[in-house]
């Protein structure tokens, strides 16, 4: 689902963010990519999601080599690949909503579809009753969530997080990885970059650790947490 071979990526200016990367994640797994702050796991995630372009190597997405993606195909590439920041990213002149619809929105979905598949998406992350509510109201946790939902809504069989327990206390850490479990268990593709080690070990599952810039072990990382 995810092959990564001896991949490289180096910005203007001769910082070379990964050196000869190279991993998969099989189709259906979740894994976790973990390292210090610099290692090299933002970078990594933005060539999955083709925000950045490997400078060497070859990256397999869902049987594509990026490299053979133009600009013009974009847009369709990157509706096979959710994507959840830290941060959130929200628009706060928009309803909660009106956010999860964007990406439906973008790929031209009925508006009768859209209302039905945001109102699923946000009934998976347990915020329905939140549709109407402008972002800003929410607490950090609960735009998290927002976040997730959107990412989901276009039912990409990919999902890709970037540090999104960062700002969250554990109690809240905890219940956004067993939503990420849960879409795991429905067949989606799950790879969270994240620096906590004691949320990854109650989880169970791979760690692809990376270290200045290079991949330095891919293991399972603890046994997964029955209660968690």
């Amino acid at each position: 689902m995810i092959h990564f071979s001896d991949v490289s990526k180096r910005y203007p200016g001769g910082n070379e963010a990964l050196t000869s990367v190279s991993f998969e994640v099989d189709r259906g797994e979740m894994a976790f990519l973990t390292g210090p702050s610099g290692a090299g796991k933002s970078t990594l995630l933005k060539l999955i999601a083709l925000i950045e372009r490997a400078s060497r190597g070859q990256v397999i997405v869902n049987g594509q080599n990026l490299a053979g993606i133009r600009r013009g195909r974009l847009p369709f590439y990157r509706r096979q690949v959710g994507v959840i920041f830290q941060d959130h990213k929200l628009l706060h002149d928009r309803s909660v909503a009106d956010n999860v619809a964007l990406p439906l929105i973008i790929a031209g979905v009925p508006r009768a579809d859209i209302n039905k598949r945001v109102g699923a998406a946000l009934d998976l992350v347990g915020l329905l009753h939140k549709e109407r509510a402008a972002p800003i109201t929410l607490s950090t946790g609960e735009q998290q969530r927002v976040g997730i939902a959107r990412a989901v809504v276009n039912r990409p069989p990919i999902l890709i997080a970037d540090e999104p327990t960062g700002n969250l206390d554990p109690e809240l850490s905890i219940e956004i990885m067993q939503l990420f479990r849960r879409l795991n268990d429905v067949g989606v593709t799950v790879l969270v970059a994240s620096h906590d080690h004691a949320l990854i070990r109650r989880f169970g599952q791979r760690v692809l650790s990376l270290r200045g810039g290079r991949m330095v072990d891919a293991e399972l990382y603890g046994e997964a947490d029955v209660t968690a």
